[in-house]
């Protein structure tokens, strides 16, 4: 008993520190960065260093036009998310409980994945105009996917025996649906949401790069025609810091939904 505790601690302890393992690398990074900077002597066009990037932020921030970019970003991001888990979720809960219409619409889907997102986004933007819908739809279409599998990899976890308890105790389809399958294929399902929170950042990115004034792609391109290497650093942080709150609300989400798990 005695052991089993001091190992319980240990672990605890050990779990407590690899999570400031992540904010540890960022500090060691920086005076690496600053060294390389100096070290190279590369003019602020090419490299800046870490303070010229901290008042570039800075500069952007006071002025409102980095929270009013990464603000149309970000509900770009959410809504693309939005419809394309819900849609996935959907058309992925069909296809696992029917295998005929799995193997109609299969060669489909993953003939779709063999086009890159980056080659469609034109027609797209094109099509749809160059406003907000083309990039929700955009942001959709690359998170779908991911959602889609984890969804039937998820349904077709749940037990046969669960199931066929259920129909035993004359359970609708509802019922089966909300008091079996989602809470056993949950932990599944949230993983594919976790892939999907990051990649619809990268989603929103190509469609604003393709055609926008507006958004943290713009500041890209802005930031590129006009070498201003500060802004374009402070530009992708900004999607790195998006790309982390949203998986980090997805892990939250873990917490608190398979607590029944630990």
């Amino acid at each position: 008993m005695r052991l089993f505790k001091q190992y319980t601690m240990k672990t605890k302890t050990l779990h407590s520190l690899s999570r400031w393992l992540g904010f540890a690398s960022i500090l060691l990074a920086i005076p690496l960065w600053a060294w390389i900077v100096r070290a190279s002597r590369l003019p602020k066009f090419i490299l800046p260093s870490p303070t010229d990037v901290w008042d570039r932020f800075l500069k952007a921030l006071n002025d409102g036009s980095l929270l009013y970019h990464t603000g149309i970003t970000l509900s770009e991001v959410l809504l693309g998310l939005l419809v394309g888990v819900c849609f996935a979720t959907i058309v992925g809960y069909a296809l696992a409980k029917s295998r005929s219409l799995e193997r109609i619409l299969s060669p489909y889907l993953v003939a779709s994945q063999a086009i890159p997102i980056v080659a469609i986004a034109p027609l797209l933007v094109i099509w749809l105009g160059d406003g907000i819908l083309s990039k929700v739809i955009i942001c959709a279409l690359i998170v779908f996917f991911p959602v889609l599998v984890n969804t039937i990899v998820g349904v077709r976890a749940v037990s046969a025996s669960l199931h066929d308890l259920m129909v035993s105790l004359r359970a609708t389809r509802w019922q089966i649906l909300w008091k079996l399958e989602l809470p056993a294929s949950l932990p599944i399902l949230l993983g594919g949401l976790r892939i999907g929170a990051t990649l619809s950042v990268i989603g929103a990115i190509v469609g604003e790069l393709v055609d926008a004034d507006q958004g943290l792609g713009f500041l890209l391109q802005l930031g590129d025609f006009q070498y201003d290497t500060s802004m374009v650093f402070v530009a992708v942080f900004m999607l790195v810091a998006l790309a982390l709150s949203l998986y980090g609300v997805v892990t939250l989400l873990e917490k608190r939904f398979l607590k029944w798990q630990k």
